[in-house]
């Protein structure tokens, strides 16, 4: 697993490819946080990072199967993945390898945001008055939710050698998980079993761990989440060994 993580993460930072996304993501929030005035956080009146937390989500959205894509797809396209599966090297070794690269990534890239936190901070009357909990709980969910579109991004990545289709897909698939249950979930006709519906659905997780109390099954459900579409991942990796 480690020599396939040091290959992931030499391969983005040796390129553009971090640093473009890095920059794509920090202009995005910065601009929808700081400039534009219908998100503004300075025209709230108050310090709160509310407007950061609920946006964010969808920005990952889209960035995440930007990064991901290529990590199979581009393995297949270019006949290395023969090469991958030959070697003393397990399946999972090969998609956790990817998987922590792909992750890592996107932790560092919300890593310099935490400077909004502490704008905001010193920003509030007093000083410091900012529910610091829901910000850790926010942060946490973000995490979690990277963790869980990062999965759907590398599964996507290993149906096709086609990058533009692995990033369609990813995006479909993370927002049906993130937007489209939930609004399933609002239909008149579901009854009691709306409640559940719309509790496994990842908005309503996220939301949950932004209210400052991180519960071990959000925890839970959304590590089994990426563990699942780990797992059919997995699977791919393995119909792709049995035809070399």
């Amino acid at each position: 697993m480690i020599p396939i993580f040091q290959k992931e993460i030499n391969a983005f930072f040796s390129s553009l490819t971090a640093y473009i996304v890095m920059a794509v993501f920090l202009t995005a929030v910065g601009l929808l946080l700081w400039v534009f005035p219908a998100t503004n956080v300075l025209n709230y009146g108050y310090a709160d990072l509310g407007s950061f937390f609920s946006l964010t989500p969808y920005v990952l959205l889209f960035l995440i199967p930007a990064i991901t894509m290529r990590s199979l797809a581009e393995e297949v396209k270019n006949g290395t993945i023969e090469l991958l599966l030959t070697k003393p090297l397990s399946n999972w070794e090969l998609v956790l390898g990817k998987f922590w690269a792909n992750w890592l990534l996107v932790l560092i890239t919300l890593l310099p945001t935490l400077l909004y936190y502490f704008t905001v901070y010193q920003l509030g009357n007093p000083a410091g008055n900012i529910d610091s909990g829901a910000v850790i709980g926010s942060y946490v969910g973000l995490a979690l939710l990277s963790a869980v579109f990062v999965a759907v991004g590398l599964w996507a990545s290993s149906l096709t050698d086609n990058q533009i289709v692995a990033f369609v897909v990813g995006v479909f698939v993370s927002f049906l998980f993130y937007v489209g249950i939930g609004a399933v979930a609002q239909l008149d006709f579901w009854g009691a079993a709306a409640y559940p519906l719309a509790w496994i659905s990842l908005d309503q997780q996220y939301a949950d761990l932004g209210r400052g109390l991180i519960d071990l099954r959000h925890v839970v459900y959304l590590l089994s989440v990426v563990a699942l579409f780990l797992y059919l991942t997995q699977v791919r990796v393995r119909v792709q060994q049995n035809r070399v």
